[in-house]
């Protein structure tokens, strides 16, 4: 997946630790694998290369979270979107450069969601495309990563952990008797890494979405990678970055990017409906960072 993911954890008695490393290892390899847009060869790439009408069929890991994507993408009011992989690659957040003819097509046309053109068979496990789209998985598969850790380190019986991919974690337990897991939340800086502040992780995932990291500067201004389907561009709003607080990886990560794309105002209020606990940063036009926390201890 192109980054390094970390595991702490209370080992049981006569635990194997290099069978649980391996088999962490091998739930991040299995989504790369199947996930990647950046492999040719990954079962994703080979559905966005499956002509229209035609049935493909996948993976269980990766028809799960196509499936959880097109249902979230419906909750969100079409907010997130797993059909956007054309957009990310024109505006050169993927493997390519940017594309400026592409570009300029996209800009200002909203983007028919990928739940209109894709039909998904359950009891076949095939998925094809009832119209042209290129799907991309970048705002869910990483934490559907952390589910799948969380599988294996079930299966070795390890009840007190906290994993984390690429910044976004899963805890179960505690650290010790009297220590809760805690997540440090990153302010949302180019120019630095510093922290924010800090929450408590109950049996939970923490996925950050934001406009900090991964972001190209056009003109004067800097635009994230994160792309609104509703008009074809990245985000162009003062939100800065949401946080996530779920009960899994791959809620937290696509509900994350759901609510950035959201923006400052009706952000909040879809968090609030869908009973999510979500941290939002907003960035002042002097820099300065202002917190809403909506559902803490709900």
């Amino acid at each position: 997946m192109g980054t390094t993911w970390t595991a702490e954890l209370v080992a049981p008695a006569g635990a194997d630790i290099g069978a649980i490393r391996a088999d962490l290892a091998a739930a991040v390899e299995t989504v790369d694998a199947q996930m990647s847009t950046w492999k040719p060869e990954s079962d994703l790439m080979r559905l966005n290369r499956a002509e229209i009408g035609v049935w493909t069929e996948v993976p269980a890991e990766l028809f799960a979270v196509i499936e959880a994507g097109l249902e979230i993408g419906a909750a969100s009011g079409g907010r997130f979107d797993i059909g956007l992989g054309g957009l990310v690659r024109a505006w050169g957040f993927g493997p390519a450069d940017p594309d400026e003819t592409a570009i300029r097509a996209a800009m200002g046309r909203a983007v028919p969601g990928a739940g209109a053109r894709l039909e998904l068979d359950r009891a076949g496990r095939r998925i094809r495309k009832t119209g042209d789209v290129a799907l991309d998985l970048c705002g869910i598969a990483k934490g559907y990563a952390l589910d799948l850790m969380a599988e294996a380190l079930g299966r070795h019986g390890v009840e007190n952990w906290l994993v984390t991919l690429d910044g976004d974690l899963r805890a179960q337990g505690r650290k010790g008797p009297d220590t809760p897991w805690i997540a440090a939340l990153e302010a949302p800086l180019r120019e630095r890494r510093t922290v924010h502040g800090y929450v408590e992780v109950v049996n939970a995932a923490v996925a950050t979405s934001g406009d900090y990291r991964n972001w190209v500067a056009l003109e004067d201004r800097v635009l994230s990678h994160t792309m609104d389907p509703r008009n074809g561009l990245p985000c162009l709003h003062d939100l800065a970055s949401v946080t996530v607080i779920a009960p899994t990886g791959l809620m937290a990560d696509a509900w994350a990017t759901a609510l950035l794309v959201a923006g400052p105002d009706a952000g909040p209020a879809l968090a609030e409906e869908q009973g999510l606990h979500a941290i939002f940063l907003r960035r002042g036009r002097d820099g300065t960072i202002s917190e809403l926390e909506v559902g803490a201890g709900d």
